[in-house]
């Protein structure tokens, strides 16, 4: 496991790669208990899970004091491997489930991760505004903008404007259409070599 985080992210520290090796047994254990991951996912967890989320950190370092909305977050993802990734930036991990959300804050506390803060709301309503939203295809591009563009601050502080970064696969033309010039996608296969990621996508709109 640690070999193929190291293949991508050879610049992470002791500590990162500590608590990214610590992922899988915990959602093992927590799976057992509360079905937050399907079986067939679990056995490709890292390819599947935790590289996907992280492939949002070959796009943009946050800086310190970002504050970042993962929409959705199911069991934590992207935003758990994210919070590792970057500790001095503030993730809040939202999902209208409450055992999920009870997955994600047993999660952040078993590894010590004082960035996360887990959120049981419906994305409509919440109120705060964050540098940037983040989540993996929740739903239909557009719907997903009109949902949660009232919660992107004005005032930024990244190399990337303040925006969302929504992770997705498939052919996105029809989808990404109206917003033309705003709109930036990488295929995260140019930074992967798994097959898993031959369709998968990072669409940034930029506000």
């Amino acid at each position: 496991m640690s070999d193929l985080i190291l293949r991508y992210f050879p610049q992470l520290s002791d500590f990162q790669k500590d608590k990214l090796l610590q992922l899988k047994s915990i959602y093992d254990r927590w799976n057992s208990m509360i079905n937050v991951i399907s079986r067939k996912d679990m056995d490709n967890f890292l390819v599947h899970h935790v590289l996907h989320s992280m492939a949002i950190g070959k796009i943009i370092s946050f800086l310190p004091d970002t504050r970042i909305l993962d929409v959705g977050t199911g069991g934590g993802f992207p935003g758990i491997p994210l919070a590792i990734m970057f500790p001095d930036s503030e993730f809040t991990l939202l999902d209208s489930i409450e055992k999920k959300i009870k997955v994600v804050s047993s999660v952040a506390d078993e590894l010590g991760l004082k960035n996360v803060i887990p959120l049981r709301k419906r994305a409509e309503e919440e109120k705060n505004k964050y540098h940037f939203i983040i989540s993996r295809a929740l739903t239909g591009f557009p719907e997903f903008v009109s949902l949660t563009s009232k919660n992107i601050d004005k005032t930024g502080i990244n190399s990337l404007r303040n925006g969302i970064i929504y992770l997705k696969g498939g052919d996105l033309t029809p989808e990404l259409s109206m917003f033309q010039n705003r709109i930036k996608v990488w295929k995260i296969s140019d930074f992967f070599d798994e097959p898993f990621f031959e369709t998968k996508m990072i669409v940034y709109l930029q506000f």
